[in-house]
C-alpha cells in the first residue's frame, strides 16, 4: 500500500512523490525530493541572470536611443520652441532629457528595480565623466597657456632679477621660485611627518580621554582656512621673532595647513591594520612601542605615505599663507632664514595680475610647472608606497637572510658538542650542513 504527497511552493511547482510504507522503508532520493524547497520566482524570470558587468544589445540600444532623443528635444527647445539660449543650459537639458527618455525605454523590458540599478549607473559613470573631464580641461588648458613659456630654456635656468614686464620670454624665468618651493616643502615636511605619524599612532595605540581630545582639535583644524594659519605665522613668529618675511615662517604656515591632513588621513590608515597581528607579536614578547615599529607602521606603509602626499598636494599649492609670510623676491636665494623666499604658487599670483601678456604667459607656464611638480610626486609616492604590505625589497629580503643566518649561528651554539658554523654560506646550504652534522660525528665515532 502506498501513499502519494503532493507538494506544492507558492504555485511555482507541484512536486508529487510517492512513499512507500514505514516497514518497508522510504528510498533515500524519494525523501529528498519530498523535502525540497523551492524558491519562488517571479513568472518569466526562471533561469534568467543579470550581467552586472556586460551591457547586452538591449542596454546599449536604450543608452544611445536615449542620449539622440535628449539631445534632439534640446535643440528644439533652444532653437524653435523656447526662447532659450547657452551652451552649458543645452547640455543640461540634454542631460535631464536622457535620463527621462532612459527611464521610459528601460521600463519597456525591465522591471522597477532593474531601471532603478540602471540609472544609478548612468549617474554614477556622468559623475566620474565629468570630473574627469573638469581636471582633464584645467590640465590642458594650463598646459595650452603656459607653453609659450616652456618652451624657453631660460624658463628653468633664470630668475626675474634682470628681466622686467616688457621684457620677451627669452629673457628670465623661474628658477628662484622652484628652488623656494622645494626649500619650503622640505622643512615643512620634517616638521609634519614627525609630528603627524607620531600623533596619529598615539591616538590609535594609547587612547583615552586626551586622545578624544587630540582628534577633536585635528578635525577642527582640517578646516582652518588658510588665511588664518597664515596670519597665526605672521603674529607669533614674524612680528616676534623674525622680523621679516622669510621661507622658514612659510614653511611654518604650511605644516599648520598639512598637519591635520597627515594626522587624519595616518588616523584611518592605522585604524584598518588588523588586531590579529598586534596579539601575534604580543604574543611572541614584543612590547608595545616594538610592535607598532615592526609591525604596525609597515603593515601601514602605502596608506601613510599616500597621507603624506595628500598634505604636500595641500602645502605645495597654498598661496595665502605664503603670501602673508613668504614674501615676493626676484632673486634667487637658498636661505630659509634671512629675507624674502617666493614659492610657485605665489609666483603665479604675482605673474597673472600683471596687464602684460608675456608676464602671464609666464604665469601660465610656472601653473605647469607646479602641475608637473605635484605628478612627479605621486608617481614616487606610488614607487614607494605602492608595494603591498608583507613584499620585501631585494634589499629587504638580504637583511632577512643575514638576520636567519646568525639565528642559525646562535642556536647551533647553544646545542652541546656542535660548533657553529663559520662559513657565511645561503640559508637552505646551512640548515643542510647543520642536519648532516650530528650524522656524520656519529659516523666518525
Amino acid at each position: 500500500m502506498t501513499d502519494t504527497i503532493a507538494v506544492s511552493r507558492w504555485g511555482s511547482e507541484s512536486v508529487a512523490d510517492t512513499l512507500e510504507e514505514p516497514d518497508a522503508g522510504p528510498p533515500a532520493s524519494s525523501l529528498a525530493t519530498s523535502r525540497r524547497t523551492v524558491t519562488p520566482v517571479a513568472h518569466g524570470q526562471v533561469g534568467q541572470k543579470r550581467q552586472l558587468r556586460k551591457a547586452t544589445f538591449a542596454e546599449r540600444f536604450d543608452l544611445l536611443g536615449a542620449g539622440a532623443a535628449g539631445l534632439a528635444s534640446a535643440t528644439l527647445l533652444f532653437g524653435w520652441l523656447a526662447p532659450l539660449t547657452g551652451v552649458v543650459g543645452w547640455l543640461v537639458v540634454s542631460y535631464v532629457g536622457f535620463l527621462g527618455f532612459y527611464v521610459l525605454l528601460s521600463s519597456f523590458g525591465a522591471d522597477r528595480k532593474t531601471v532603478a540599478d540602471r540609472v544609478a549607473t548612468v549617474l554614477l559613470v556622468s559623475a566620474g565623466v565629468l570630473l574627469l573631464s573638469a581636471l582633464g580641461f584645467v590640465v590642458v588648458f594650463t598646459l595650452l597657456r603656459g607653453v609659450e613659456a616652456l618652451s624657453n630654456l631660460n624658463f628653468f635656468t633664470q630668475d626675474m632679477e634682470l628681466a622686467g614686464p616688457l621684457d620677451p620670454l627669452t629673457q628670465g624665468g623661474i628658477l628662484h621660485a622652484l628652488v623656494g618651493t622645494l626649500i619650503q616643502i622640505t622643512i615643512a615636511l620634517a616638521i609634519t611627518i614627525p609630528l603627524g605619524i607620531a600623533t596619529a599612532v598615539f591616538l590609535n595605540e594609547v587612547g583615552g580621554p586626551f586622545a578624544r581630545f587630540v582628534r577633536t582639535i585635528v578635525d577642527a583644524m582640517t578646516a582652518l582656512p588658510s588665511i588664518v594659519a597664515g596670519l597665526f605665522v605672521y603674529a607669533a613668529v614674524i612680528q616676534f621673532v623674525t622680523h621679516q618675511r622669510s621661507g622658514i615662517a612659510a614653511s611654518l604656515a604650511i605644516s599648520v595647513m598639512m598637519l591635520p591632513i597627515v594626522i587624519r588621513a595616518s588616523d584611518v590608515v592605522l585604524r584598518l591594520v588588523p588586531g590579529n597581528l598586534r596579539e601575534a607579536s604580543y604574543a611572541l614578547g614584543a612590547g608595545r612601542w616594538r610592535t607598532v615599529w615592526r609591525v604596525v607602521l609597515p603593515t601601514a606603509r602605502s596608506g601613510l605615505v599616500t597621507a603624506v602626499i595628500l598634505g604636500t598636494a595641500r602645502g605645495i599649492g597654498e598661496t595665502s599663507p605664503v603670501l602673508l609670510t613668504a614674501g615676493v623676491t626676484a632673486v634667487l636665494t637658498f636661505n630659509p632664514f634671512s629675507g624674502p623666499m617666493i614659492s610657485l604658487p605665489l609666483q603665479v599670483f604675482d605673474f597673472v595680475k600683471s596687464p602684460e601678456p608675456t608676464m602671464v604667459a609666464r604665469g601660465f607656464g610656472t601653473a605647469a610647472v607646479l602641475l608637473l611638480l605635484v605628478l612627479v610626486l605621486f608617481a614616487i609616492a606610488r614607487v614607494i608606497g605602492g608595494r603591498p604590505p608583507g613584499q620585501l625589497s631585494p634589499r629587504q629580503q638580504d637583511r632577512m637572510r643575514a638576520e636567519s643566518r646568525r639565528d642559525l649561528e646562535r642556536f647551533e651554539a647553544r646545542r652541546p658538542g656542535i660548533t657553529a658554523p663559520t662559513d657565511p654560506s645561503p640559508l637552505p646550504g646551512a640548515v643542510g650542513d647543520a642536519a648532516s652534522g650530528p650524522e656524520q660525528k656519529a659516523s666518525s665515532s
